[in-house]
């Protein structure tokens, strides 16, 4: 959330402009003010909202009645912890439309006055930038507080969402709670994201009622909470879905229908999982060397217990790739750090292998404690520091019976790996300073501290120094990370792609082949996603069936093409055409950006864009 200033000049260009600045607001806000201009919208003149027409919205309700009737059950427990602080609780279906919702306190006029509420539509397109159009729109949880909103009426409104997934991975809703700006609560998005993950589990137990369920956290006393994960098994443990959380935290192992039980865990079915009583607890291993507890919560109403005939467990995944001189030295001075008990800073973009990195650091440290991944990002800024340290009963609203010890203590004699650490609030920041000032583990809200023996290992897609002179991130803490930083190239960048193209195939299935055309064609194309995105692309093109991959099996599933040299060109050339266009039209309106921009036929930012440009000298005529 940007401070109150920043946004307040932002606005000013907005309203008096029609321009964004991307300076004083999240890249997040100007992208959807930006997109909102370029439909047309008016920050000043809200369109008139209208509920849907009776046939429509029985129609749209049949059509989402058992999400919708799911949620209704969170939107009620979450309504209850926090009744009495004037919030709206809503659920929308994937399009931003309002299935259901409760009201309280003083917020009722409010809402009234905005048409928020059960048939109306609130996506980007209608409603210009709030949180329910936000998350709709990016598939991601959003935060849009006061003057954030695109649209001036909605300036006093805080807004909170967080998408719900469906068990076929399909965007199923979006949970929202809005407020007026006084009376917002830190922990909302907190509570909110809970109440999605409780519909999301709801949803897969729904999809796979009568069958084998196999729940696993990384801390026991999760097991039965909503952040467990979940697993659909056949009798002979074949996968038969995951459920969103079990995704997160899977998240690099093979997890498409069919995947065998021992491609992700170490071990077979029949001896570990299938004759075991419902409810007794056990724990697992998977084939990244995490571990987690586990136990089985369903099983199919008429399948006794038993145990199948064995078979062979599939090998161990193949080692960190490292042919490439760059990778290989960043593996080298990893393992060397870590042995050295050094803490080390993992740099490089989404998809990269930075966790993958980080494991291997773990691996070469020797250590006996586990490894301990957390996702900062994925954490809400107000609770990264509880997640991370523990908390006392009673610190905060939400916090369970008896507290909890937090992930430091979890890693107590092996290795924290803290993801996404350019996303640390400041806050929390402070806090692991003091950690690593002294190693001991301070509970959020009081309580004795504790010693612990940990390695530490950060990653960031980040320039973290920029992030410290734009004041986001502790100089002193960058100086306390980075004692040993190491960065990985991109993988179109790299020396050995057709190496880690095999090794993420036979990680996806240790059967599965690529020919070497195939591996030209890989080799290719531009990876903007990096390993994360190859391994997308193969793990679809290997669920058509067949263990030796083609090139015929590749290309529906790859990305754009890179454009040709010609398009280049031609694409520059209509640029140039249009800048004159606006240079010579914008002349014959007396310099009004509106009606140049009315004559084009285009937004006002594409003519503020060619007049930046312009000064820069590539406007011409």
């Amino acid at each position: 959330m940007e401070s109150l200033d920043n946004v307040t000049a932002a606005r000013k260009l907005l309203e008096r402009h029609g321009e964004v600045s991307h300076a004083y607001i999240s890249a997040e806000i100007s992208a959807s003010w930006s997109r909102c201009l370029e439909m047309g919208l008016d920050p000043m003149r809200p369109p008139k909202l209208r509920r849907m027409e009776s046939t429509t919205w029985r129609e749209t309700k049949e059509q989402h009645e058992k999400v919708s009737r799911i949620a209704r059950r969170e939107i009620e427990t979450l309504h209850g912890q926090i009744a009495g602080s004037n919030f709206l609780i809503a659920f929308a279906g994937p399009d931003g439309t309002v299935l259901d919702a409760l009201v309280d306190g003083s917020f009722r006029r409010p809402a009234q006055d905005r048409a928020l509420g059960p048939g109306t539509c609130w996506s980007e397109m209608m409603r210009g930038t709030n949180a329910l159009g936000l998350t709709a729109a990016l598939r991601r949880p959003a935060v849009v507080h006061g003057w954030e909103h695109f649209f001036h009426g909605d300036g006093d409104l805080t807004c909170v969402a967080a998408p719900v997934w469906g068990p076929d991975g399909a965007l199923a809703g979006v949970m929202d709670a809005s407020s007026s700006c006084s009376t917002r609560q830190m922990h909302t998005r907190a509570l909110l994201s809970m109440a999605a993950t409780q519909v999301e589990n709801a949803l897969f137990r729904d999809a796979h009622h009568n069958r084998l369920l196999l729940a696993f956290h990384g801390r026991e006393e999760f097991l039965y909470t909503s952040g467990a994960g979940l697993l659909s098994l056949g009798a002979d443990g074949q996968l038969l879905g995951a459920s969103p959380q079990a995704q997160l935290m899977l998240h690099d192992l093979p997890l498409s229908p069919g995947a065998t039980f021992a491609s992700i865990f170490e071990g077979r079915f029949g001896e570990i999982v299938a004759g075991r009583a419902s409810g007794e607890t056990f724990r697992l291993c998977d084939r990244s060397h995490s571990g987690f507890f586990a136990a089985i919560v369903a099983r199919p109403a008429a399948s006794p217990p038993r145990t199948p005939s064995a078979r062979l467990a599939a090998p161990p995944p193949p080692a960190y790739v490292a042919e490439d001189p760059a990778v290989a030295r960043a593996l080298s001075l990893a393992a060397a750090a870590a042995r050295r008990h050094l803490p080390i800073l993992i740099g490089g973009e989404t998809g990269t292998g930075k966790e993958d990195l980080a494991r291997s650091a773990h691996r070469a440290s020797q250590r006996a404690g586990r490894f301990v991944p957390v996702n900062c990002a994925a954490l809400p800024g107000e609770l990264v520091e509880a997640e991370l340290f523990g908390y006392a009963e009673g610190a905060f609203t939400g916090a369970r019976r008896g507290g909890a010890a937090g992930l430091a203590v979890e890693a107590d004699g092996g290795t924290l790996f803290l993801d996404e650490i350019g996303d640390m609030d400041q806050r929390a920041q402070a806090a692991l300073l003091r950690l690593l000032d002294d190693w001991v583990v301070r509970p959020v809200g009081g309580g004795t501290g504790r010693q612990v023996n940990v390695l530490l290992i950060a990653a960031t897609n980040v320039d973290l120094e920029a992030a410290v002179a734009a004041g986001r991130f502790r100089a002193d803490l960058l100086h306390r990370l980075a004692v040993v930083p190491v960065r990985l190239p991109r993988l179109a960048e790299r020396r050995d792609f057709e190496a880690v193209a095999i090794a993420v195939a036979a990680k996806i299935d240790p059967q599965l082949r690529l020919t070497a055309p195939a591996l030209a064609l890989l080799a290719q194309q531009g990876w903007g996603g990096n390993i994360r995105e190859l391994r997308n692309v193969l793990t679809r093109a290997s669920l058509e069936g067949p263990k030796l991959l083609e090139p015929a099996q590749l290309r529906p599933f790859l990305p754009g093409r890179p454009a040709s040299q010609a398009l280049g060109q031609a694409a520059c050339r209509l640029d140039e055409q249009m800048a004159h266009a606006i240079n010579v039209t914008r002349g014959q309106c007396n310099g009004s950006i509106s009606e140049t921009a009315r004559r084009l036929g285009i937004s006002r930012n594409r003519v503020y864009r060619a007049l930046r440009n312009s000064n820069q000298g590539t406007l011409h005529g």
